[in-house]
């Protein structure tokens, strides 16, 4: 599932037999990906453009992924955990020497941003496809680049970046600068090891937890303070430097709307952007990169503020999740340009050449429950269906239907990416591909992006990193079925219940039977049928009278309705309803009692209600505790048998996809049981810790 929008420019080669001239002796012929998943799946698409054979790695846990089949050869690294796998720096070295690799892409993540992998690369003779180590280093720690850019000229926030680093010496500069602050990991990125702190009282828990964050994630909890831009955004520049001393921008992205300091919906332009305000952007990023010698592709941060003043935040010194729109707008390859310029080549086109055409959204498909504070899920992909790639419309992902979203990595599912000549048509096509976007077997963030799409504030472009908390009521309003959405549910569900029977048909060769009717005309079987569906806390209860193959009259809160369905030939998903002679296309889809209904507006959850003698448990019997929200690592224990704690005490801190979370007491309590202990794996609703509730 990828494509690469029609139009994007690949420069023209000498002969056939072209290959990347490198500043080796040797011409590069052989790439090694560093990484995992889409962005592994993306580089392969390009090397491969460029005629270029590609090497996958992978751990025991994506034995089976779509890059690995995809790659020209592939070796194993080890097992699941990142750190015996991906960022297993001298196992990647082994495997480049041995398959005779010219070139590491590191991609995002893992490795890429990791100065000592740079090192290492050039020390064994092998191209590194991004910049010198000594720009990582630079632009990696957050103080040291902070220094650097005031000094190019760049605006930047001031804040405290010194070294020493005692709790007692962050708080005093917190003070100093006032209330509220935001505490970063000095090494920092991908909104990790990132804590806003509103009020002193709460500054040493949030400086704890972004410490225990940053240390994890960069093996390293150095923190710095900054003011608190209020309302501020996202606004990042795309730059690009060679070998020779060239460099430009390939314009601006709006990051923006985020959740727990992730980007989520990318653009590109930013909305109600100046040309003033966007050359000034373009020049601070393109200085910014000369003055650390970059080469290759990275990206500046600014946080701009609500009069469009904009100052430096970080520079990510590798290619962004992001990139996509980028090349949307330009017509440029970027993976392709950074494969070029990693060989000595120089940059393609000139600041002049380029040019800024119509308006890109990408949206990240996340295995997340946005109504559980996007808590990160995981698990089977059992029907994946995406919306048809073409010239405006990209699908990005190393997943397939069938795929597991491991718990091991980042729950991110894929990148949909769309074109349109402005900002509002863009906005139109991104909605319709987001509802042609149907995941059954994980929660995803699919529906939160759709009602996101739609929100008046976004539609004008009204966006900053708050958006998500501002408008949350409107954006997480539960939408209630309509009757015609109810109707297709329960056509669905007869529809199965059909074709159950026919599977399960105990005459096989008297197919034509009167016995063996599956409309619901069963000669001797009663013509009606009551179906109880449940969506969220309400309860639907339906009638149906049957009248002929694929014809009802559906009862619902008193009202009929004249209902004729027919099921798709060409994909049995797919429903084609007529309620009262309005007809419409949904799909449809079953998992154990559950109809999952997707719209072109909307998408539905049933359950089909069972009888209470199936749905009695003995739930008395379960114990009251705290529980797993979601599959993950044991990082931390705050309590012991015998501790007497209060409703909203902290329990236990679980790592998983990456992030840590805190499980908090539901009750004032004693602790009679702690069921794990630190470094143990967890399913989820795993019980972790029993407590005995005070009455």
């Amino acid at each position: 599932m990828f494509s690469l929008r029609f139009g994007i420019k690949s420069c023209p080669t000498k002969s056939p037999c072209w290959r990347l001239r490198s500043t080796h002796a040797a011409p590069l012929r052989k790439v090694l990906i560093a990484n995992r998943g889409e962005i592994s799946c993306r580089i392969i698409h390009s090397s491969k453009k460029l005629g270029l054979r590609t090497v996958a790695v992978y751990s025991e846990a994506d034995k089976n992924s779509l890059h690995v089949s995809l790659a020209d050869e592939a070796y194993c690294l080890g097992p699941a955990a990142s750190q015996e796998s991906y960022l297993n720096q001298y196992k990647i070295i082994d495997v480049a020497r041995s398959s005779n690799t010219d070139a590491i892409h590191p991609g995002y993540g893992f490795l890429s941003e990791n100065s000592e992998f740079a090192d290492l690369c050039q020390k064994e003779g092998l191209i590194f496809v991004g910049p010198p180590s000594s720009a990582i280093r630079d632009m990696g720690i957050k103080s040291t680049s902070k220094h650097i850019m005031d000094k190019a000229g760049v605006p930047v926030i001031k804040g405290y970046h010194g070294e020493d680093q005692s709790d007692d010496r962050l708080r005093e500069e917190a003070i100093k600068i006032g209330f509220p602050v935001m505490l970063k990991a000095v090494r920092g990125g991908g909104g990790k090891g990132m804590r806003t702190v509103s009020s002193e009282s709460e500054f040493s828990a949030q400086l704890e937890s972004a410490r225990r964050e940053a240390l994890k994630s960069f093996g390293n909890d150095a923190m710095l303070v900054e003011k608190l831009v209020k309302k501020p955004r996202h606004v990042e520049v795309q730059v690009f430097g060679d070998k020779h001393g060239n460099y430009v921008y390939l314009f601006e992205r709006d990051c923006s709307v985020q959740r727990r300091h992730q980007k989520i919906i990318e653009e590109a332009p930013a909305p109600d952007l100046d040309e003033m305000t966007r050359k000034s952007l373009g020049e601070a990023a393109v200085r910014a990169a000369e003055a650390v010698n970059y080469v290759g592709a990275g990206t500046v941060e600014f946080i701009m503020d609500e009069d469009k003043n904009f100052y430096f935040m970080e520079m990510n010194t590798r290619l962004q999740v992001e990139h996509p729109v980028t090349e949307m707008i330009t017509g440029v390859d970027l993976v392709e340009w950074q494969l070029r310029v990693a060989a000595g080549e120089k940059l393609p086109l000139s600041q002049k050449d380029l040019q800024l055409r119509g308006h890109a959204f990408e949206a990240r498909i996340y295995a997340e429950d946005p109504d559980n504070n996007f808590m990160p899920g995981a698990g089977k992909l059992t029907h994946l269906f995406t919306p048809k790639v073409s010239s405006h419309v990209r699908v990005e992902t190393g997943i397939v239907q069938g795929d597991e979203v491991s718990v091991h990595y980042d729950p991110m599912i894929a990148k949909l990416v769309v074109w349109g000549p402005n900002r509002s048509a863009a906005l139109m096509k991104l909605h319709s591909c987001l509802s042609e976007y149907n995941i059954v077997g994980v929660k995803t963030n699919v529906k939160f992006l759709m009602q996101l799409a739609v929100h008046k504030e976004f539609l004008l472009g009204n966006v900053h990193t708050d958006f998500i908390p501002q408008h949350e009521k409107e954006i997480f309003a539960t939408k209630l079925p309509s009757p015609q959405d109810i109707c297709a549910a329960v056509c669905h569900a007869i529809h199965t219940d059909s074709e159950q029977l026919k599977s399960n048909n105990p005459f096989p060769f008297n197919k034509n039977s009167p016995f063996l009717l599956y409309d619901g005309m069963t000669p001797n079987l009663p013509y009606q049928k009551q179906i109880k569906l449940c969506f969220k806390d309400e309860e639907y209860s339906v009638d149906v009278d049957f009248k002929g193959k694929d014809g009802y009259t559906i009862y619902i809160d008193g009202q009929n309705y004249s209902v004729q369905n027919v099921p798709s030939k060409v994909d049995p998903s797919i429903l084609q309803c007529t309620v009262d002679n309005k007809s419409f296309p949904v799909r449809a889809i079953s998992k154990d009692n559950e109809i999952h209904l997707f719209t072109k507006d909307y998408s539905y959850e049933f359950t089909l209600k069972s009888p209470k003698f199936i749905t009695s448990s003995s739930s008395e019997a379960m114990h009251a505790g705290a529980v797993a929200p979601m599959p993950g690592v044991i990082e931390k224990i705050n309590v012991k048998v015998g501790d007497q704690i209060k409703k909203g005490d902290p329990l236990v801190v679980l790592i998983a996809m990456k992030m840590e979370y805190v499980i908090k007491a539901h009750c004032d309590g004693t602790v009679e049981k702690v069921l794990h202990k630190v470094g143990e794996n967890v399913t989820k609703n795993a019980q972790l810790v029993n407590i005995k509730e005070h009455s």
